[in-house]
């Protein structure tokens, strides 16, 4: 790779979109150029920044016609963070290509000639449908062009947000997020304002150090409202001196909580949450079924069109009420207790140790005897003891993390021989992948994508696999 010092290209015409949701244009010569925040049927010219064999990458530095499908983007910071790429895209058209992308990826990488996939099912929420958030503290913000050349003006260079693209240690300093609903703009800027206030050290990515280190936002359909804060450092008058403001200015928080993490990155799978006020965790709701939120647990960000998917996932299934089902990483089991109702037995598996002894209480509280719940390692625990332990499945959900399944458990899948998969997944270029593999035995009889982030180029997909 090579950088370019200056180069414009000219004239060029969006005619696509790619898997990480740039824009596709083509030079006259025919070489590919990805384009930042472009929409198909722009006529741009593209400030190159970089250049590899066969293709540029660039921005845009002049609309010459706009396309029809572009609209206004209402974020500020549309451009800069990098959350929301197709916000500036209108919605039907982003359905479009995301469904486009599925079908691609199902055809070049699985090489499976699709029956024509059913219609995107697009989500009724297009802003505000996020139920978690996650923002970064830094003292070293990203600095707008104009507060740069304002030599004149002393600036606080806190900020808290998310990560600017490809600049690791600069955080853009959010004010307005059209994610998630309030109160989490007016809980983040809060937190923000009062630590500036109060000289509260905000994280220093380069030397490590400093209090501040993550704020994590979560909510529910029935009103709960989770806060947990990262701290880096252990000071526990200025800990407490926070957390005590938070409950006096948010009096709604149901689980205050918070974590010292000492350690190099930020996740906190393996820290000691500490429940400072209300409960150590929130409810989420779904038709007849209530399911427990830890600070941990793995729930569906967009609570609303996950009912959606979970509703999809089991029309593909078809389940008559004698099956016994296999639900591959199963997280906290809400995809199990979804349809247990409708067959003989469901068996979750899942790593995260925690994630299960929130789907063992869900199952309680919501009164399903017919789960079970086994953890571990995916590869290591689901082989032929299981299977003769819990009896031959006759139908395997399985829902697994981007990467897709690993290669022993598509072997113990063929080996098994369910008569049904439903795969959901996050990565349908993964899924193909997988597809691959199965389609030894396995013909695709449904696909459906179902879109759960809009505004970004993510999307789900659901295939119905049959022998």
């Amino acid at each position: 790779m090579r950088r370019i010092k200056k180069l414009t290209l000219e004239n060029i015409t969006i005619i696509d979109t790619s898997s990480k949701g740039k824009s596709v244009g083509k030079t006259k010569e025919g070489e590919v150029v990805f384009i930042d925040n472009g929409v198909p049927g722009d006529i741009v010219d593209v400030h190159v920044y970089k250049k590899r064999k066969g293709y540029f990458e660039g921005k845009i530095d002049k609309i010459i016609s706009s396309s029809p499908h572009r609209v206004d983007p209402k974020c500020d910071h549309f451009g800069i963070c990098g959350g929301c790429k197709w916000q500036n895209m209108e919605y039907s058209t982003q359905l479009i290509y995301k469904q486009k992308e599925v079908f691609e990826n199902i055809k070049r990488i699985s090489k499976i000639e699709l029956i024509e996939p059913e219609t995107i099912l697009g989500s009724s929420k297009q802003y505000f449908y996020r139920n978690k958030m996650e923002f970064s503290f830094s003292n070293r913000r990203w600095l707008t062009t104009e507060e740069i050349n304002n030599k004149g003006k002393k600036l606080d260079k806190n900020g808290l947000g998310f990560h600017k693209p490809g600049m690791w240690d600069k955080i853009i300093d959010i004010n307005k997020c059209y994610l998630q609903e309030e109160p989490s703009n007016k809980i983040r800027n809060s937190i923000r304002d009062y630590s500036i206030k109060n000289n509260l050290s905000f994280y220093d990515h380069h030397y490590k150090s400093g209090l501040l280190r993550t704020l994590i936002i979560r909510t529910s359909s029935i009103g709960d409202l989770m806060v947990l804060i990262q701290f880096f450092e252990s000071d526990l008058k200025k800990t407490h001196g926070l957390l005590d403001y938070l409950k006096s200015e948010f009096p709604k928080i149901t689980s205050l909580n918070y974590c010292v993490n000492k350690k190099d990155n930020d996740t906190i799978y393996d820290q000691e949450i500490i429940c400072y006020s209300g409960k150590d965790h929130i409810t989420e709701v779904m038709e007849d079924l209530s399911f427990k939120i830890t600070p941990k647990s793995f729930y569906q960000t967009n609570s609303q069109q996950a009912h959606e998917l979970y509703k999809l996932a089991l029309n593909f299934a078809k389940l008559e009420g004698s099956e016994i089902v296999y639900d591959l990483y199963t997280g906290t089991g809400t995809i199990a207790q979804f349809v247990s109702k409708k067959c003989h037995k469901v068996i979750g598996i899942e790593s995260i140790t925690e994630a299960i002894n929130a789907a063992k209480y869900n199952a309680k509280v919501n009164n399903i005897k017919n789960v079970e719940f086994v953890v571990g390692d995916m590869k290591k625990v689901f082989n032929d003891d299981f299977i003769k332990n819990h009896g031959k499945a006759d139908v395997i959900i399985t829902d697994p993390p981007r990467d897709g399944m690993h290669k022993k458990v598509i072997d113990q899948i063929l080996k098994l021989s369910p008569s049904k998969i439903v795969y959901i997944s996050c990565n349908s270029a993964t899924q193909a992948r997988d597809l691959a593999i199965l389609k030894s035995k396995y013909k695709i009889t449904r696909s459906r994508a179902v879109d759960m982030f809009p505004q970004t180029h993510h999307v789900e997909n659901v295939v119905l696999l049959e022998k």
